[in-house]
């Protein structure tokens, strides 16, 4: 649509965007895609998103893909539910304006579709034919589906350990899965190392281009359900402190590879250059397990890179990512938002599943649920105010994880 080109997150050098990228050539670092704002911002308004497929396509002028008509892959991705959370809210020591975002009503069961639609149908733009992944899970189950939907080969490497849900899912839409013992890692490794001679286009987190586009969608449905009238399901009375603010206060997300909340930043940006929003933003709070809590560590450290965390062990398998290779921006964005980094235990995540469900209906997946846990720390540590408007992502369904139950 809009797009100019490619640029490298660290060392802004340009890429091409019309042909197939991975990473930067120059530095190793993730390529984020750059539109021209001012074409999109002509007829990408609030105002004509009113009469716009319920999808994440609905922003097709700040999304990739040219030919839009051939070449999107999709199954109604997007446009998840806000879910006011008043009664789990009671269970707090102050009063907060709560809310769920709930991406586990997403095709494929989690927030991986967003990112899914958009790099399957940009390699389908481009003329790929294969594609390979390694995930811990739920990126696995949306690239076999959008890939299957395209008609392309998938094929996936996984831990052994990965919710057998994920497994069979990626088998019954034809995907050519291996399991390996090691880390997501390991099985990225796997698919570095292979993919030249078996002709495979590697859609691995930030290592090629636009499945971040896909998820900073999220960040563009928060600001229209925020200022959707009540009456149109939307929740504008609960804008924040004196209910100016367009967006909420504080954004507590999960965060393993990081690209919902590098992709929520990028929307922000995106959204103040095209005039909908003032350079003010939302605290952006990242979520880990401490058993695998790399980012938490490096933020706790100062540093903007976060090294690799080793014996890394959670029920949580979309946080188990070791090491990051979008790590500076989630630390840049954590920093430039006056947020922070918290991890919870396992313990304390798996319980906050049951109290997320008693208390509003969302059987969460486990990472999801990490957002309670961490939200009762922040609260400790005083680094929220009564009345803010906070909004806790649940990324997934907990019916991926019915062996953390068991």
């Amino acid at each position: 649509m809009n797009v100019t080109h490619l640029e490298c997150a660290l060392c802004s050098k340009l890429h091409e965007a019309s042909t197939l990228q991975n990473l930067c050539v120059e530095c190793g670092k993730p390529l984020l895609v750059r539109y021209d704002l001012d074409i999109a911002a002509k007829t990408l308004t609030p105002e004509s998103l009113a009469s716009r497929e319920s999808s994440l396509w609905r922003y097709r002028e700040v999304l990739p893909v040219e030919d839009t008509a051939n070449n999107i892959v999709s199954f109604g991705e997007g446009w998840t539910p806000l879910l006011k959370a008043d009664e789990l809210a009671k269970s707090l020591p102050i009063k907060l304006n709560l809310f769920i975002k709930d991406e586990g009503q997403n095709p494929t069961q989690s927030f991986k579709a967003r990112g899914m639609t958009a790099a399957i149908s940009m390699a389908k733009e481009l003329g790929v034919k294969k594609v390979a992944v390694p995930s811990a899970g739920n990126a696995a189950g949306a690239m076999a589906a959008y890939a299957a939907r395209a008609g392309m080969e998938a094929f996936i490497f996984m831990p052994s350990d990965t919710p057998r849900a994920n497994v069979v899912e990626c088998e019954q839409t034809g995907a050519n899965v291996t399991l390996i013992d090691g880390l997501i890692t390991d099985c990225g490794k796997i698919v570095a190392e292979r993919k030249e001679a078996e002709g495979w286009f590697d859609v691995s987190t930030l290592k090629e281009p636009y499945r971040v586009e896909g998820k900073k969608t999220m960040g563009y449905e928060l600001f229209e359900q925020f200022n959707s009238p009540p009456s149109e399901g939307g929740v504008a009375a609960f804008r924040g402190r004196g209910g100016s603010f367009p967006l909420p206060d504080v954004i507590i997300y999960p965060t393993g590879g990081g690209t919902g909340l590098i992709g929520m930043w990028k929307a922000f940006d995106e959204m103040e250059q095209m005039g909908w929003i003032d350079s003010k933003r939302p605290r952006m709070v990242t979520v880990q397990s401490e058993t695998c809590a790399p980012i938490v560590r490096a933020f706790e450290n100062g540093e903007r890179f976060a090294d690799e965390f080793e014996n890394v062990s959670t029920v949580a398998s979309g946080l188990r990512v070791p090491k990051a290779i979008g790590d500076f921006l989630i630390l840049d964005a954590i920093r430039a938002s006056g947020g922070t980094a918290v991890s919870v235990t396992d313990d304390e995540l798996v319980k906050a599943v049951g109290e997320v469900g008693s208390a509003t209906g969302i059987f969460a997946a486990p990472e999801g649920a990490a957002c309670l846990p961490a939200l009762r720390k922040l609260i400790e540590q005083d680094l929220l105010t009564e009345g803010e408007t906070v909004v806790l992502f649940n990324t997934g369904s907990g019916v991926k994880y019915l062996e953390v139950f068991q």
